[in-house]
């Protein structure tokens, strides 16, 4: 059975909040600002994209601005490994309440019968159903509901407190099965991974606890609203680093906020969620990496007039040191190799002629620019190539040594082809 998250009981269900926190205009001044409003934006778009797609209220943004201050202010509930997986089962049942069992609107939540099957299931008592029943049971009812088959009881969720022993229940319909096999497996896996140094049964009654405490709670979008706690915390936590690692940048953490409120909101006035995106993006490799692309796209633009060097369609750029006379590899042929590889500036990255030993590979396993240009050489030649970032290793580079959007210099000895 592949294995689910023990969040894995329901979605975000998202119901009327308040409207404290608006959507409005905003000045952007300097690069500083509009990166922090426009990662702010960003990411409010994509949780409203993700989680929030289908509630159109706007409700929810009270509740996650407020957890989002408090997150920036370190106002959270700390809480151990225990006592946080109990709170997010209860914050996952509470929200299967609306969005079903497993996040499938057909099956019912019936809490009685999956908190007691929890129970059981962290207790090991296998006298409903055993560990394997269970399992089986609900695979083969997972692997129906991803195929489009439903077997469906839906009605009106049951809602219950989590009981502290384990019990015999009867189950008297299908919706009554899947709830309690659910909730045996996820209490196994509790037991196996969350309680197994549970000794005395302190854990346990703590998990109960915390899980009862969020079932009972008033927050209206509990799981966002961790979530948004989780963002501030990490925006204050990051911010002696400078906005995303860049020391010369300062957070802003009202930008920050007020972006994701537009975004959530789906405001644009500012800019438009393709264009925060875009904006970043495109900033920060700016400011990471220099001008690194234009400054390659330079360099490529003034060889190409350079007397013995060759373009091809593709903007990848040849010169023959040394042509040889045997034959061409085709792109699914292995060949033995000897290069030399250095950035723009020189700076070497990876030599074979260094490690004294030529390399075999297949033609179809490296960069573009090397499948391409070195189905150029006849056996017996040597190139020095220039290839331009898209046929290297594009917009991430490779590992520290090869930065994004890095123009690459190899000189290239086809020594035979292996077939």
């Amino acid at each position: 059975m592949k294995k689910m998250s023990l969040l894995v009981l329901a979605a975000l269900a998202m119901v009327s909040c308040g409207n404290t926190y608006q959507a409005k205009t905003v000045v952007l001044s300097t690069t500083a600002d509009s990166l922090n409003y426009a990662w702010g934006h960003g990411y409010g778009d994509y949780l409203k994209n993700r989680y929030l797609a289908n509630d159109s209220t706007n409700a929810y943004v009270d509740e996650m601005m407020e957890a989002l201050e408090r997150g920036y202010k370190g106002e959270v509930e700390k809480l151990d490994d225990v006592a946080s997986v109990g709170k997010s089962i209860g914050e996952a049942v509470k929200a299967s309440e609306k969005t079903g069992l497993a996040d499938n609107k057909a099956w019912t939540i019936n809490e009685k019968m999956f908190l007691q099957g929890l129970v059981n299931g962290m207790d090991g008592d296998s006298t409903v159903m055993t560990l394997e029943a269970a399992t089986n049971f609900f695979q083969a009812e997972w692997a129906k509901y991803q195929s489009g088959h439903i077997n469906t009881e839906a009605g009106k969720p049951i809602k219950a407190k989590c009981p502290d022993k384990a019990a015999t229940v009867k189950l008297t319909n299908y919706t009554d099965s899947l709830n309690y096999a659910f909730g045996f497996y996820q209490g196994n896996q509790i037991k196996t991974y969350v309680l197994k140094e549970d000794e005395d049964g302190s854990k346990r009654k703590e998990f109960i606890e915390y899980l009862n405490e969020a079932l009972k709670s008033k927050k209206q979008y509990p799981q966002m609203v961790d979530m948004a706690e989780q963002i501030g915390s990490d925006i204050h936590e990051n911010e002696k680093d400078g906005f995303m690692g860049i020391e010369t940048i300062d957070f802003d953490f009202k930008l920050i906020q007020q972006g994701m409120i537009n975004g959530l909101t789906r405001f644009e006035e500012v800019m438009s969620a393709p264009e925060a995106n875009e904006y970043l993006q495109t900033t920060m490799d700016r400011l990471r990496y220099g001008d690194v692309k234009g400054q390659g796209e330079a360099f490529l633009k003034e060889n190409a007039q350079k007397e013995g060097i060759h373009v091809t369609e593709s903007g990848l750029q040849y010169e023959v040191l040394t042509m040889g006379k045997g034959p061409k590899p085709s792109a699914t042929d292995r060949v033995k190799v000897h290069y030399h590889g250095t950035l723009m500036d020189g700076t070497v990255f990876d030599s074979s002629y260094e490690r004294g030993e030529p390399i075999v590979f297949g033609l179809n396993q490296v960069i573009k620019g090397w499948t391409e240009g070195v189905q150029l050489m006849p056996v017996g030649s040597k190139f020095r190539f220039f290839i331009p970032y898209d046929l290297a290793y594009g917009e991430r580079g490779a590992g520290e040594q090869i930065p994004p959007y890095s123009m690459l210099i190899f000189e290239v000895e086809l020594i035979s082809i292996e077939n």
